[in-house]
């Protein structure tokens, strides 16, 4: 063997080297389906607000209705409150969108704080999604931690939404 090439020369021993993996792109682009799911996300939520604009959440005195507003969508009445008299965990919620779309944040948090927040967290999501639509990858969001992010969230209003309740039959 050449003495150049040979493996026993103090000066030359091989050495290990790291493996670099290559690290995901933290703007990685999104496909044309998941643009289409962001474009009808937004569509969705689009839909939910303009809902909550056509339903009257006051009385006809003025004052504004902390619940039952839905049925004027031609909604059923909630069975909950017709079986029990107590209101279900998501009464409020329409009445609380309904109210925050026409700037009443107050009657709007009194009729049920978590639709109240809700609401805020949509319109923020709206926003996102066609941000993200048109940006081609998901804002704000390292890749792979999309699930992640939605579980969160819902187990979260969720807990409020629980907790809430809770709060309103202990009343």
């Amino acid at each position: 063997m050449p003495p150049e090439n040979n493996p026993m020369d103090g000066d030359r021993l091989p050495t290990a080297r790291p493996v670099r993996r290559p690290r995901p792109a933290r703007t990685s682009r999104v496909g044309r389906w998941a643009r289409a799911a962001l474009v009808a996300v937004a569509a969705a939520l689009a839909v939910v607000f303009a809902l909550a604009w056509r339903i009257d959440p006051y009385g006809p005195d003025g004052t504004p209705k902390r619940m039952s507003t839905h049925t004027q969508l031609g909604l059923p009445a909630c069975n909950f409150v017709e079986w029990t008299g107590r209101p279900c965990p998501s009464c409020g919620m329409s009445t609380s969108f309904a109210l925050l779309v026409r700037g009443d944040v107050g009657a709007s948090l009194r009729a049920n704080w978590v639709g109240t927040l809700l609401a805020l967290t949509w319109a923020g999501v709206l926003v996102w999604a066609v941000l993200s639509g048109l940006a081609g990858r998901l804002l704000f969001v390292r890749p792979g931690r999309g699930e992640l992010v939605l579980t969160a969230a819902v187990g979260v209003f969720v807990v409020l939404m629980l907790g809430r309740w809770a709060g309103v039959l202990l009343q």
